[in-house]
């Protein structure tokens, strides 16, 4: 990568509280840029379409271009992303810095990339998410990643990270959203937010019977899950190349 990195010693400059649009803004940057280099870095529009995608996303939103613009400018402000000016000169495109403002490893940026764009998730459908980025070989590794983020309190967890039903969250909300997972729940305050269509999470499916084992089935729809939305993210990059919107 061209970025400078952070080593795990190094002092974060980076904010370690963003509003919900900066978040997703943020998350969107990170994930293109794993994902589709030779889109990266995003112009406007593309910023804009991938924010309001509704694959990989929650909540879904209806972000306008102007609406994008404020949040961009105010992530420039705070060191979190850049402007690159193209040969050309007519078009402005934006990448994130990442990489310079917190000391992540990449699978770590992957994983706080995934969390920005969805929330809180269990370890197994976060790391085939997160995959997508940055390979990430098994949940040992996953563990290992997780368990440094939470040391240094990037994310939070409801329970010891080998808990099985265990679900982690990254630690960016701002002090009025009072979000935290406590151990065995996940509470929040969130405040309304009349930009956000609808919440991509369904309601939980009534409890299976005690003794009932669902585990493989619960990976098996997280890959078909991650899947599709890869298909997705593939037809709306061939789409935009051929013109068709």
């Amino acid at each position: 990568m061209s970025d400078d990195v952070l080593s795990p010693d190094d002092a974060p400059t980076g904010p370690r509280e963003l509003s919900r649009p900066q978040r997703r803004v943020l998350g969107v940057l990170i994930e293109k840029a794993f994902t589709t280099p030779d889109q990266y870095p995003l112009t406007l529009k593309a910023a804009t379409s991938g924010c309001n995608q509704k694959s990989n996303r929650d909540p879904v939103v209806n972000y306008s271009e102007e609406q994008l613009q404020r949040f961009l400018d105010e992530l420039r402000a705070q060191g979190l992303v850049a402007v690159v000016h193209t040969e050309s000169g007519r078009t402005e495109r934006f990448r994130h810095y990442a990489r310079k403002a917190y000391p992540f490893t990449e699978p770590q940026l992957a994983i706080m990339g995934e969390l920005l764009l969805r929330g809180r998730q269990q370890p197994g459908e976060l790391r085939t998410r997160a995959s997508r980025m940055v390979p990430i070989d098994s949940q040992e590794q996953l563990r290992a990643e997780l368990g440094s983020l939470l040391d240094r309190g990037y994310i939070q967890a409801n329970g010891p990270l080998d808990r099985r039903g265990v679900e982690v969250d990254h630690n960016f909300y701002q002090a009025d959203e009072a979000r935290t997972l406590a151990p065995g729940s996940f509470t929040t305050s969130e405040p309304p937010n009349e930009m956000v269509e609808e919440r991509s999470r369904p309601a939980p499916a009534s409890t299976p019977a005690a003794g009932v084992d669902l585990s493989p089935l619960e990976d098996r729809i997280t890959a078909l899950e991650a899947t599709v939305s890869e298909l997705s993210e593939s037809l709306h990059a061939l789409r935009r190349e051929l013109g068709v919107h």
